[in-house]
């Protein structure tokens, strides 16, 4: 069936942490103003309908009338290990997959687990601020391989500054985020490989949270870690249909683990965790017949990066901006108006009263950065642009 992703449905009033979430959200320090007009383009959840088939499967468990405790059938494995044969060329099994009821729980789970307190764990900064939680919250050390960004705002990674980091005897995991969440970076094979070879040769860990890795551009193609290198004893792969489908709420994650001793001691570290029903049916529908949907999704997300890249170059042209090769957010510079970060907040969050995440909390890389998660509507995305692009006039005709 053909989606309308431009269909603006209301979700406030439905518990969303997005729309209904005021309190929260200031109480997290993200704004100063939240109120009834604001636009939150903050998380990564999309304002979409999901596809056709997952509603239907919802429904058929709602009319069942009995919500119990669940198992997973074999469909769910034969659903995940289809999907990444097909879409990834990967071959998972069933007995490789550790159920989490959500991806930065599972990345808390293997920080626990594999390291102790004090241990060094590296990440790539700019990042998603939860790794920084899941280190520092369980009393570890952040090590920071800083991505490095060239004119172009395109990120590379430091290997010399990876192999230096590595080999300290006190670092033992290092976490990957690819595709990389704020960058969009999709990390090539080579990337993939020198990055295993250097944590192998000096005894450190791979997590790699790869829930993005279905969320990438129409030209590009994802590589799973565990595909590209030949030896995974050292590799944990977490996965989810959370990002990919828009079911955040239902909290699904699918942790691979290849390496039976890591597998046993993530699972023990983990406990029993039993799934709800909605989660079982929600994967079923959504890896066996969710594809034309994502295809359709993706074309939609492509069009709306473009639209957005464009209307920068028009009305806002000291703000730099990539487009990524994965995830549906857009990591924006505006170091090019030459104010400081508290003066880009201002005018972004209270005066136009829309919702960013400001790139500081990725890391001090990302100081005059913002980033945007764009999977709304695009009369959303243009109405929330049209806003900031007016707090900013003033400094785009002084600067030209």
């Amino acid at each position: 069936m053909k989606y309308n992703f431009d269909e603006i449905i209301n979700r406030r009033g439905t518990y969303s942490l997005k729309w209904d979430g005021a309190d929260l959200i200031k109480e997290f320090g993200l704004t100063e103003r939240y109120d009834e007009d604001t636009i939150p383009l903050f998380t990564a959840d999309m304002d979409l309908p999901v596809p056709q088939p997952l509603i239907d499967a919802l429904h058929k468990t709602v009319d069942h009338r009995i919500f119990g405790y669940t198992v997973f059938p074999e469909e769910y494995y034969e659903a995940i290990s289809t999907w990444f044969q097909k879409r990834h060329d990967w071959k998972v099994t069933k007995e490789q997959i550790v159920f989490s009821p959500g991806t930065v729980h599972a990345l808390n789970v293997a920080v626990k687990a594999f390291t102790k307190p004090g241990d060094g764990i590296i990440i790539q900064r700019p990042v998603y601020p939860p790794f920084t939680g899941a280190i520092e919250g369980n009393e570890r050390i952040v090590v920071n391989n800083a991505l490095i960004a060239d004119e172009n705002q395109y990120y590379t990674i430091d290997f010399e500054d990876l192999e230096e980091k590595a080999k300290d005897e006190k670092t033992t995991m290092f976490i990957l985020c690819h595709p990389h969440n704020p960058t969009g970076r999709v990390f090539s094979k080579e990337e993939l490989r020198k990055m295993a070879e250097i944590c192998q040769h000096h005894n450190v860990l791979i997590v790699a949270d790869e829930i993005h890795g279905d969320l990438i551009r129409k030209d590009q193609v994802f590589i799973p870690m565990a595909k590209a290198v030949g030896n995974t004893d050292n590799l944990i792969t977490l996965t989810a249909i959370n990002k990919t489908f828009n079911v955040a709420g239902l909290h699904c994650t699918n942790v691979i683990i290849q390496n039976e001793d890591l597998r046993a001691t993530f699972a023990t570290e983990m406990g029993m965790q039993l799934p709800s029903p909605f989660t079982v049916s929600a994967l079923i529908a959504v890896y066996n017949e969710g594809e034309d949907w994502l295809e359709q999704l993706k074309e939609y997300i492509d069009g709306t990066m473009q639209y957005v890249k464009e209307f920068l170059a028009e009305k806002m042209p000291q703000v730099k901006v990539y487009i990524p090769e994965g995830t549906y957010v857009l990591w924006l510079d505006f170091s090019g108006y030459n104010i400081n970060a508290e003066e880009i907040h201002d005018r972004i969050y209270n005066k136009a009263n829309v919702l960013l995440e400001d790139g500081g909390m990725f890391g001090e890389e990302g100081l005059l950065y913002q980033r945007i998660c764009l999977p709304s509507p695009r009369p959303v995305i243009k109405e929330a642009l049209e806003r900031i692009a007016k707090e900013f006039e003033d400094l785009s005709v002084k600067s030209q």
